[in-house]
């Protein structure tokens, strides 16, 4: 799948290209796109993915470019696209709610997508599903379960918003310039409103704080703040407070959040 211009990539915004169609193709399954469905797509880049939505039944297509080249190209190739030049970690994704029902879908740069899925994950509503390509590494952690090494702070944030599920390895020799790590495919299904919590500022605060210090024991990490409140939270959860953070899982961390 070559674009009709080549465009040589810069490292300066992680530019690694698709170019295997039936990568793309099954990657854009993933999202079950239907007649109603607007679609987003973070970094389309050459258009490898961008191809398939377009030809897709999707009622509309919106694409996401930083570099302004790729989107003159991206224009030019499909007028009907809806392309807007901008870091998509400005997008204001409060304003998709009256897109419903709208999809994302994106091969996230690798030195944005921790920061990015944060914000997506917490600022999106009605969105009924993203796919995301990321990092391997990353991946693992968005869908690690507690008590696993690759369970962190970023698991806990986004398994508060949305289910995650890891959906299939994608080979480094599919892109060009070809990276140095494999990548992979990461399936979201944020929650419903009723769903997310309660005051999501407590949880941000909560998770930051101890995973900065996720070597140490909660009863270390919360000793500024604790009092009979945080022994009675661990007493009714039959928890020790010497347990570590990587040990409570996203429901536990939301309950705990509400004392703080």
């Amino acid at each position: 799948m070559q674009p009709t211009q080549q465009h040589r990539a810069k490292k300066s915004l992680g530019q690694n290209f698709l170019v295997d169609r039936n990568i793309c193709e099954k990657i854009v399954s993933r999202l079950n796109i239907h007649p109603e469905d607007t679609i987003i797509e973070i970094g389309p880049g050459q258009g490898a993915l961008t191809s398939l939505l377009v030809e897709s039944d999707a009622a509309k297509v919106i694409a996401l470019e930083k570099d302004e080249d790729l989107v003159n190209s991206l224009t030019q190739r499909w007028p009907e696209l809806e392309v807007r030049n901008m870091d998509a970690l400005e997008f204001d994704w409060q304003s998709l709610s009256s897109l419903k029902p709208y999809k994302i879908i994106g091969n996230l740069p690798y030195n944005i997508a921790s920061k990015l899925i944060w914000d997506i994950v917490s600022m999106t509503r009605k969105c009924s599903k993203a796919v995301f390509m990321v990092q391997h590494e990353v991946a693992l952690r968005l869908t690690a379960k507690p008590s696993n090494k690759q369970y962190g702070g970023l698991t806990v944030w986004v398994k508060n918003h949305a289910r995650t599920s890891y959906a299939f390895k994608v080979p480094a020799s599919v892109f060009r310039p070809k990276p140095n790590v494999d990548s992979a495919i990461v399936d979201f299904f944020p929650f419903e409103d009723n769903a997310l919590p309660e005051n999501s500022f407590q949880l941000e605060a909560l998770i930051k704080t101890c995973f900065q210090k996720r070597r140490k024991q909660l009863r270390n990490i919360l000793k500024l703040k604790w009092n009979t409140d945080f022994e009675q939270w661990f007493k009714e959860a039959s928890l020790t407070p010497q347990l570590r953070p990587e040990n409570l899982s996203p429901e536990l961390f939301r309950s705990l959040s509400r004392l703080m």
